[in-house]
């Protein structure tokens, strides 16, 4: 899709929610149509090689609560919990979104983590994107097509402060500022959600001035 399209493509109106955090920057925005939400959803779902890896956790190998495929400009690599991932062509559908994105927040973004919830039992652990790699304060753009899922957020060093966001088709979830430094997020099972959701977590990536290849956490 051209950025002329992009930019007169109708776009829901958008007065972003903004959470009363402390040490925090998150605003949730409605992002994409629920038509055009619907056609990337089936896009991404047939488009992107999907992978179902093998985790340690507490010495012992599971499957990965769910499946994922990581993709990057200029051939990065990454490694989290003994896997290492090359990065994937960009497939158009994630190009269209990206465009749209950075013509939305004026931030440009070299990397997309794409995460596959079959249904409810498919989660992410708790987690901050915190790498150095990523900045002292980074943006971390959250994109969620399909199912409705939780996001819950908790200050690290502040137990009783919490927030669940329910993330809808079609919304983008912007962090800022201190969010990662102060902050830790998870996608929690919900067995009740029979949907299955794709999540999008944009980043921009340096990789300058750091030995070997960038390694990332998970990301909801």
């Amino acid at each position: 899709m051209s950025q002329l399209n992009l930019l007169s493509a109708p776009a829901p109106s958008d007065i972003p929610r903004k959470f009363v955090l402390p040490d925090a920057d998150v605003a949730l925005h409605e992002f994409l149509g629920e038509e055009e939400a619907d056609r990337l959803f089936e896009e991404l779902r047939v488009s992107i090689p999907w992978r179902q890896d093998r985790i340690r956790l507490y010495g012992k190998e599971h499957d990965a609560p769910r499946l994922h495929q990581w993709f990057a400009d200029g051939g990065m690599s990454y490694t989290w919990s003994g896997i290492r991932m090359e990065a994937s062509p960009w497939v158009p559908a994630l190009r269209e979104i990206r465009e749209r994105l950075e013509v939305k927040t004026d931030i440009h973004f070299n990397t997309v983590l794409a995460n596959l919830y079959r249904d409810g039992h498919d989660t992410v652990g708790w987690h901050a994107d915190d790498e150095p790699e990523l900045g002292p304060e980074p943006v971390i753009a959250s994109v969620s097509l399909g199912a409705e899922r939780d996001f819950v957020l908790q200050h690290k060093e502040r137990t009783d402060l919490k927030e669940v966001i329910p993330l809808s088709h079609g919304s983008l979830l912007l962090m800022k500022g201190r969010t990662q430094a102060c902050w830790q997020h998870c996608v929690p099972r919900r067995k009740r959600v029979r949907g299955a959701r794709i999540n999008l977590t944009f980043r921009l990536v340096s990789t300058e001035g750091i030995a070997g290849s960038p390694r990332y956490s998970e990301s909801g």
